[in-house]
């Protein structure tokens, strides 16, 4: 296509040619040679011009020297096959380019820089150590030394136990960034579910009228409250009906509160200040999922208090008195500390190892204080160290690999 290969890491202006010799496009081209190009292969760019057609010639010419498309994911994946990225980096990687906010573009950036997993290799370092103590005391039984007693051992016992929550924090918040959190507005019919959806969103997204059952399917908006994406579900008015159609939107109703992080239900304050409504749906909604009580509409009954022993919030959707600290509220549930906290990028699947590593830390931690049971201990230490390897894929099985590639875009 180019007629030579261009000198190494130098933009060469070159004409991109078809097996006739015509010209496709003409731009620039980057060779990088392996190991110094990001999937440490040999690899060569092509700066064209762009536009759909030109593109497609210029590939059609490529697969016909012997290239092929990319799959899914495949650049990263082989970076971090040739030891370029580690696994945690990778999806960083697909996690800078899905970002919907600033906060979450830096959390990735963070991690794709390799914040994150230098502070997994460093619970992992603290681990190995434990893991040399204990077993040194299992060796040397003979010892007059009582090592499994050493304050010194309980003192890097307890330093491990702070790390791996300071991380899972961070995590928490990295995770909080990319994922969001799923908020359901619901309700009896006219409590002002579609007037609050309006007020979090700041626009008219959901139609509203005195007519109770307007509302009849879920709608959906995306916004974005300190940083946080939030995914925000208008739900039909949860009542008693006969009539078909709004018997079906309260079933979509019911699903959607299942799912959900949390559920905002929202109670009319002027006309049901003791939260009638809500006593007698609470039997309904599902025990896992997190609820707070709106009472709405202060702005007509201004004499309305908080509900005790319930998470409670009193605003009025109509003027936005005690929006913003429902906002607050929203982001307090979910442990959210601040965009500027020191997040990291991280996914499901990498809380979900912190935790099981967490969890055989702690196990080894009872083995150790309460069972005077080094072997078992040290059992479990290594059990930690193999869950936190998952995070940054030093223990991945090939089936995770393709699954966390598959969701990145085609190419990158």
């Amino acid at each position: 296509m180019l007629g030579r290969v261009p000198d190494a890491r130098l933009a060469t202006r070159a004409r991109f040619t078809d097996a006739e010799g015509l010209c496709l496009d003409e731009g620039l081209a980057l060779y990088f040679e392996a190991p110094a190009s990001f999937t440490g292969e040999h690899v060569l760019e092509l700066h064209g011009h762009g536009g759909p057609v030109v593109l497609e010639s210029l590939i059609e010419r490529a697969v016909q020297l012997g290239a092929r498309r990319a799959q899914p994911g495949e650049f990263t994946q082989r970076a971090y096959l040739n030891g370029k990225l580690d696994l945690a980096q990778a999806e960083a990687v697909a996690d800078l380019i899905d970002a919907g906010s600033q906060a979450a573009a830096r959390a990735a950036i963070r991690s794709l820089q390799g914040e994150f997993s230098a502070r997994i290799e460093a619970l992992a370092e603290q681990l190995t150590d434990l893991r040399a103590y204990v077993e040194a005391a299992i060796d040397f039984p003979e010892e007059e030394i009582d090592f499994l007693a050493d304050a010194a051992l309980h003192a890097r016992l307890a330093a491990v136990r702070a790390d791996f929550a300071a991380v899972e924090t961070a995590a928490r918040q990295g995770r909080l960034l990319n994922e969001g959190l799923s908020v359901v507005i619901a309700g009896p019919p006219n409590a002002g579910k579609s007037t609050l959806l309006n007020s979090l969103a700041g626009y008219d997204a959901a139609i509203v009228t005195p007519i109770a059952g307007t509302t009849r399917d879920v709608l959906r908006e995306r916004v974005l409250i300190g940083g946080v994406p939030v995914q925000l579900l208008d739900t039909a008015g949860l009542r008693d009906s006969e009539h078909p159609i709004e018997s079906e939107g309260i079933r979509r109703a019911h699903a959607a509160i299942a799912q959900a992080d949390r559920v905002l239900f929202i109670v009319d304050a002027a006309t049901d200040p003791a939260a009638t409504a809500f006593s007698a749906q609470r039997a309904q909604l599902p025990v896992g999922v997190a609820v707070t009580l709106v009472l709405n509409k202060i702005d007509l009954a201004p004499q309305v208090a908080p509900v005790p022993g319930l998470d409670c919030i009193c605003i009025s959707a109509r003027t936005g008195q005690g929006v913003a600290q429902l906002r607050e509220h929203l982001l307090r549930g979910a442990g959210f500390l601040g965009a500027e906290q020191g997040s990291l990028s991280a996914r499901a699947r990498h809380l979900a190892a912190l935790a099981e590593a967490n969890a055989h830390l702690e196990s080894a931690a009872v083995q150790l204080t309460v069972g005077r049971a080094g072997e078992l201990a040290a059992e479990e230490l290594r059990r930690s160290h193999q869950a936190l390897g998952l995070i940054t894929g030093q223990t991945t099985s090939d089936e995770l690999l393709g699954r966390i590639f598959a969701s990145f875009c085609v190419g990158k």
